[in-house]
């Protein structure tokens, strides 16, 4: 039985196949014998009847499945097992494959629920516009025909287990999936033509013509280690139920056909190109691009399918990223490590060096092979010093690995006094026989400030130059479109999609007023500078004069520092030394001013980890807000640019303060009534790629001053990791509407719920636990508030240009206010595209907005209309935003949790058991809870 099956309890007799399971999850049977029905299955519950007779459920597709010949019933937790075989050593053997016998295919049904789904769009489209303006989006109508089938198959690679007394069984890497496969492939074109197929490189065949089914496998009676796998048919896949959907007459999602169609998409692109997650990217790299250091920005581009109102589309954008150049390892720690400059200097930078190298993995060039090798560390010793066992030698003895390497491989070491890469389970090789993989990702965070904005450059191409590349790439040999995507019956159309868009009328605004309590008393802050090396050398009272200035001139009344004090960076190097350093100078404050100190001012002589200790301690053990900013940008000499800093500088600490920045005149469109309208944000930071411990934060925040929507209150917490759901949102949200009726006097009749960070295949997770969660802890007998729910997306592929670039502006973007909800929209959701920011550096991105519920009884125009107009409310600046304020403050909330956890990370001992074991501990305890002061402030503008 499956050890990851919870609740479970299976019984099964041998050879009579029976086998039954009970449960939350279910029980596979231990069956007989192969030949008598019986198979071990595992982790079952209800399903679909198999060759056995029996039944199984896959938690990752909930879906019915099938049973094993054993009768009992199981859900495999990510292969399906079809034969008893084991796992061994197989790269050796790949020649050796041979096609053997084939067994019945196995189908799978899929089942519906009463489920909330999202709302239609409610008319045709919005109609109100200041004036019109016509688009290119890069959108490519995809065509196929509706008769035709794309067959869905499952792979499962197993390798036997070797004969002897000591039978072994090794892990079959996943880069080996695919040369496997590919083997198999070209010994046999005419049952398995690889042009007519598509693989994912795990378990996922998607085929246009019949493939055989069954065990496949090679002899190989000297050392019996040739691997076998079975495929299975899991689904006929019908055109047909796509193009339903895109008319409408279909309503269930056909996740299942796009998945084949995007994969099949992918199979061209992906054989010529570095691929990266949805990306692919080039294998060379212009000469202009070099980053230094070792590291490189690659180009490319990203794409999806997309089912639109016009047809399904193609989506393609240009793409650029950060990678580790395809070097030799001396090579590239000549040009990555500080003062590195002949390969003795490993051992003298022993450190660093680990440091470079830690997490990057390498191929070897003494032997034959493509296997990828992570970097654990360094030897402790020079090769000459290490020396191993050779435990296969008849009788094992004892040698050195210069020995074993002149012996083995004909290799000398040439450098045999400088420590070796430790590529783990103590296998050493020398740095000479060392090369960085192709394709490695360097974390954006760890550039340099000015490799980070070159690349960003790189990226942000302005609109005609980025237009130009889309072009270029869906034409380009090794982009989407290729033999296999003809062979499958698909064609894609090389012209952007044409699209009218409404460019809407902007609010009038009223600009930064003071509430009252804030103008009756001016606030009192301390400043910090840290940092004092020659360039970052603060005028502190120029700057305070400055500052001062330019908060009186924008109606904000500001003391003199009561506290002004001038130190290192090494005073914020731990979050012991930043807790005694803000204590000291709280201490000191108090005594010289009779008010509370509202405000720490710290001017830092660059990015510091400093600033994540200062965050928390701040927010979360005294209860006083932070502005934080860098010397060179308090000291630019260029006066345009510094009183522009100096301005959105005071706007925050207005805003963090209780200061409201910008108001509309007019009320809020949608709501014309004199009911109390509360919006709530919400969104979940999730920790990086390679992290698989941490947990993730959910924020949520909510206005409190109807109808300026000017005001937040924020509630952050910690969650599982990677976990989408919010797990309190019912709670959390009880918490807001009570704060509000605490603060108003009445509580909110009306809410609109902004939700951050889904994809549509989260649309369902949202409306029927998220959702559902809010309404059970708020709805009270007496109060039942109207609810809207609307998710924002920024992370799609989607980019429209002007057509006529006069209509662009100086910029060629699209003018602000732009919004679309024809031809690129879903079919029948309720969603639109709004660039609602002023473009000025690089190819504007719209924010695509789906209303999933609403009981306000929005039309196009007034949904569009309010997301725009609250788009002018951000404390941050004067100009529209380019996301929804509730949504962006969200984010950040989010993001500050990451940042707390950051921090608090470092109060765990050293001694912890494991990683895990820490974050957990963190997950339960309070260090992410903001101050009560604070909780219902803008302290994270």
């Amino acid at each position: 039985m499956d050890q990851n099956s919870n609740n479970n309890r299976g019984t099964g007799y041998a050879g009579r196949g029976r086998g039954r399971g009970r449960g939350r999850n279910g029980g596979g049977g231990r069956g007989g014998p192969t030949k008598s029905g019986g198979q071990q299955w595992v982790n079952g519950s209800a399903g679909q009847m198999g060759p056995g007779g029996g039944s199984y459920r896959s938690k990752e597709q909930q879906i019915d499945g099938q049973t094993g010949q054993g009768g009992g019933s199981y859900g495999p937790q990510h292969t399906q097992a079809l034969l008893p075989v084991f796992l061994c050593s197989l790269i050796s053997d790949i020649e050796s494959l041979q096609i053997s016998e084939k067994k019945p295919p196995l189908t799978l049904s899929e089942t519906t629920e009463n489920r909330i789904v999202p709302i239609n769009r409610p008319d045709k489209g919005g109609t109100d516009a200041d004036r019109k303006v016509w688009l290119l989006a890069n959108h490519f109508i995809v065509s196929f025909k509706p008769e035709d089938t794309i067959l869905h198959y499952r792979i499962d690679i197993e390798p036997q287990m070797s004969r002897g007394p000591q039978p072994t069984k090794n892990f079959i890497p996943k880069m080996d999936h695919r040369r496997i496969l590919n083997k198999l492939f070209s010994d046999d074109l005419t049952r398995l033509p690889d042009q007519k197929t598509a693989y994912d490189g795990m378990k996922f065949i998607f085929s246009k013509v019949p493939l055989p089914t069954g065990p496949f496998g090679g002899e190989d009676m000297e050392n019996h280690r040739s691997p076998i796998f079975t495929i299975t048919l899991v689904n006929e896949l019908s055109y047909a139920k796509l193009k339903d959907y895109i008319s409408g007459n279909h309503r269930c999602d056909p996740r299942d056909i796009l998945q084949g169609m995007d994969l099949v998409m992918k199979v061209n692109p992906s054989s010529q190109r570095i691929s990266f997650g949805r990306s692919f990217y080039s294998r060379q790299f212009r000469q202009s691009d070099d980053l230094g250091c070792g590291i490189a920005a690659f180009r490319g581009f990203q794409q999806s399918l997309k089912p639109t109102s016009q047809s399904l589309a193609l989506c393609l954008d240009h793409s650029a990223m950060a990678f580790c150049k395809h070097m030799p390892v001396i090579d590239f720690l000549m040009e990555h490590v500080q003062d590195f400059q002949e390969v003795n200097d490993v051992a003298k930078k022993k450190r660093d060096v680990e440091k470079a190298l830690r997490g990057l993995s390498v191929n070897i060039t003494h032997r034959n092979t493509k296997q990828k090798f992570p970097v654990a560390g360094l030897s402790k010793g020079g090769a000459r010093d290490i020396s191993f066992t050779l435990e296969n030698h008849e009788p094992p003895r004892e040698t050195g690995l210069v020995e074993y390497f002149w012996e083995k491989y004909n290799k000398e070491i040439l450098y045999d006094d400088i420590p070796c890469l430790d590529l783990g389970r103590s296998n050493y090789v020398p740095v000479e026989f060392c090369t960085l993989v192709e394709g490695q990702r360097y974390p954006k965070e760890k550039l340099h400030r000015d490799d980070e904005k070159r690349l960003k450059n790189i990226s942000m191409p302005p609109p005609r130059e980025r237009k130009s590349i889309i072009y270029e790439m869906v034409q380009a040999k090794d982009g989407p479109c290729g033999n296999v995507v003809r062979n499958f019956g698909i064609d894609v159309d090389k012209n952007m999609t044409r699209v009218e868009g409404r460019v809407l009328a902007p609010p009038t605004l009223k600009l930064l007023e003071l509430l009252d309590t804030f103008l009756s008393r001016p606030y009192e802050e301390p400043l910090e500078t840290f940092g004092s090396s020659a360039p970052f050398v603060l005028n502190s009272g120029r700057f305070i004069q400055k500052l001062r200035k330019k908060c009186s001139d924008l109606g904000i009344p500001v003391e003199e520092p009561v506290v002004c004090r001038c130190t290192g960076m090494r005073d914020l190097s731990t979050v012991a030394a930043t807790q005694e350093l803000l204590d000291g100078v709280v201490k000191e404050a108090n005594r010289k001013c009779n008010g509370r100190l509202q405000l720490f001012v710290c001017i830092m002589s660059g990015k510091h980890d400093g600033k994540k200790y200062l965050k928390w301690v701040s927010e979360t053990r005294i209860g006083i807000m932070t502005q934080c900013c860098l010397v060179k940008l308090a000291n630019n000499p260029k006066e345009r640019e510094n009183d522009q800093y100096l301005s959105n500088l005071a706007l925050k600490i207005n805003a963090k303060l209780g200061g409201s920045n910008m108001e509309l005149v007019e009320r809020l469109p949608g709501f014309p009534g004199e009911e109390h309208v509360m919006f709530i944000g919400a969104d979940v930071n999730h920790p990086a790629a390679r992290n698989t411990t941490s947990p993730s934060f959910a924020g949520v925040v909510a206005t409190t001053n109807w109808p300026a929507v000017s005001r937040y209150v924020v509630r952050l917490c910690a969650q599982e990791h990677r976990k989408e759901r919010i797990v309190d949102f019912g709670a959390t949200c009880l918490d807001l509407v009570n704060t509000y009726a605490r603060l108003n006097k009445a509580k909110p009749q009306k809410i609109v719920v902004f939700r951050d960070g889904v994809s549509e295949g989260q649309f369902d997770m949202v409306l029927n636990e998220e959702l559902q969660d809010m309404k059970r802890a708020i709805y009270e007998d007496d109060y039942r508030p109207t609810i809207t729910l609307v998710v924002a997306q920024k992370r799609h592929l989607t980019r429209m240009f002007v057509e006529n670039e006069r209509d662009g502006g100086r910029s060629g973007n699209v003018p602000p206010g732009t919004v679309v909800d024809t031809k690129i929209v879903h079919p029948f959701h309720f969603d639109f595209y709004l660039c609602s920011q002023h473009g000025a550096i690089g190819t504007s991105k719209a924010a695509h907005y789906t209303v999933l519920w609403d009981e306000h009884n929005f039309t196009s125009d007034h949904i569009q209309k309010l997301v725009y107009h609250l788009c002018f409310t951000s404390a941050r600046c004067t100009k529209p935003v380019s996301l929804v304020p509730p949504v962006f403050y969200a984010d950040l909330v989010a993001f500050r949790g990451r940042l707390y956890h950051d921090a608090a990370m470092e109060l765990q001992p050293r001694s912890a058991a494991s990683p895990s074991s820490s974050s957990a501990a963190l997950l339960n305890a309070g260090f992410y809870k903001v101050h009560p002061d604070l909780k219902n402030e803008m302290f994270f503008v």
